[in-house]
């Protein structure tokens, strides 16, 4: 009993803030101030949708991770799980405000960009930003706690931890997509990445309500007015179940769809294979319980397709209809369209991967060249150095980076380097004269040597 005491002991000493924990009533001012939205850090976040509608249109993930480290989007977002986890029901007002001010700037700035830009091609940075996962629910929740921890803590609040959750939660790219599918006119998009937006909102404002009434204990706000305070608990109370209860059943659909299009991949991946046809496309939809394969090549006749359908129970597929399109019937421009985008943007990544292998294959090959060349340089100074001086044990050869300092500047240079082993000691013109004949030998201007005098 008293090891499980003591290794209780230390975990709880690990796992407490302590001294890194702020004052509460310091971390729920900072949080307050970055709920309102206004004046500078409105003119921000309207940049920041700028500029990842730019990075979303030219599918640069660089530009989109740039932007969303500008954007303030964070702040109404954490503002409103705190507002709940601690009863403040004055501080949730403001922030859903501010919230619903900073959304509807976002969604009309970026669809006044997509409207205007000349670029209307579907990248798969938009597409990514489309189909929600359950995964996005544990980033948001995972994010969430992260955030609201760090805030409370002394020495990670100027940390990278906010600008990281604000990359892992994504709140930008489907706030610049919602505007691309309004400014486009595709409603499916703007639906699609609405939906992701919501969840990422309603998940970390959950994790933040979590971390400060069960992990951090923020003390709820107090009223003079009872009959107030009891008023205002009813209404934060209801604000939490209209809040959670959609998490709950948007979690379970989403377990749910998830399965459903693991199920569905490996069906795929397993059964629907024939030989001279090509796999153009997969499509899983949960809400018709369809799978919807185009294929090129070789025509699937009816027994084929029959034996595939019978195949599905094994799968925890049952009642689900196989939708085969073969050939080019029955796609209408647009999926044609998503089809072309996506082959070529996996031939785009094969591409890439294979000029980084071809990049790394070459450098081994210099490597090793190199190294040849060395051991060969190596072997035939060794014979001549001795006939000169014949206390020298050994010589190694190879490249190496002189580093030095310029007018307080740190600089670097390439060098040849030429060590050389002495038993015993050398004077000084035998130095000298072993250092002239190298250069003179190998005519190198870049040539470092190096002396190392062993001890007998």
């Amino acid at each position: 009993m008293n090891i499980f005491q003591e290794i209780k002991s230390r975990l709880k000493s690990i796992l407490s803030f302590g001294e890194d924990m702020a004052a509460v009533s310091e971390t729920i001012a900072s949080i307050e101030d970055g709920v309102v939205f206004r004046g500078a850090k409105l003119w921000i976040l309207v940049l920041a949708i700028f500029v990842a509608s730019l990075g979303l249109n030219t599918n640069s993930a660089a530009v989109i991770i740039g932007a969303m480290l500008i954007s303030p989007l964070m702040g109404p977002i954490i503002g409103m799980g705190l507002a709940i986890g601690i009863n403040d029901f004055m501080l949730f007002k403001r922030a859903g405000k501010n919230y619903l001010v900073a959304t509807l700037f976002s969604v009309a700035t970026a669809t006044l960009y997509f409207m205007l830009t000349p670029l209307d091609e579907v990248q798969s940075e938009l597409l990514a930003r489309t189909s929600p996962t359950i995964y996005d629910v544990a980033i948001a929740l995972c994010g969430g706690l992260a955030g609201i921890v760090a805030l409370s803590s002394k020495s990670q609040r100027m940390g990278n931890v906010i600008p990281g959750v604000a990359i892992a939660t994504a709140l930008m790219p489907p706030l610049c997509t919602v505007g691309f599918g309004l400014g486009t006119g595709n409603w499916l998009f703007a639906a699609g990445a609405l939906y992701l937006y919501l969840i990422n909102t309603i998940f970390i404002s959950l994790a933040t309500f979590l971390g400060v009434t069960f992990l951090l204990r923020f003390p709820k706000k107090e009223f003079v007015d009872k009959a107030r305070e009891k008023r205002v608990k009813h209404i934060v109370t209801i604000i939490s179940v209209l809040t959670i209860i959609p998490s709950i059943y948007i979690t379970f659909q989403m377990v749910q769809e998830t399965v459903f299009s693991d199920r569905c991949h490996d069906f795929c991946r397993d059964v629907v294979k024939v030989n001279e046809a090509k796999v153009i496309s997969e499509e899983y939809d949960y809400s018709t319980r369809t799978i919807r394969v185009v294929m090129l090549g070789e025509t699937v006749d009816s027994t084929q397709i029959a034996a595939m359908n019978a195949k599905m129970t094994q799968y925890g597929l049952k009642d689900v209809h196989l939708d085969l399109v073969q050939g080019a019937r029955g796609l209408d421009e647009e999926r044609v369209r998503g089809m072309i985008y996506t082959e070529k943007n996996k031939a785009t990544a094969a591409q890439k991967q294979l000029a980084e292998n071809e990049q790394e294959l070459r450098a081994l090959r210099d490597s090793i060249k190199h190294y040849a060349r060395s051991l060969e340089l190596s072997r035939m100074l060794l014979p001549e150095i001795l006939t000169l001086f014949p206390n020298v044990s050994s010589v190694s050869t190879g490249r190496g980076v002189h580093t030095y300092w310029v007018d307080s500047v740190m600089m670097d240079s390439m060098v040849y380097v030429v060590n050389v082993n002495v038993d015993g000691k050398l004077k000084a013109e035998d130095e000298e004269r072993l250092s002239s004949w190298l250069k003179a030998r190998l005519g190198r201007k870049d040539l470092q040597v190096t002396l190392i005098q062993e001890a007998k």
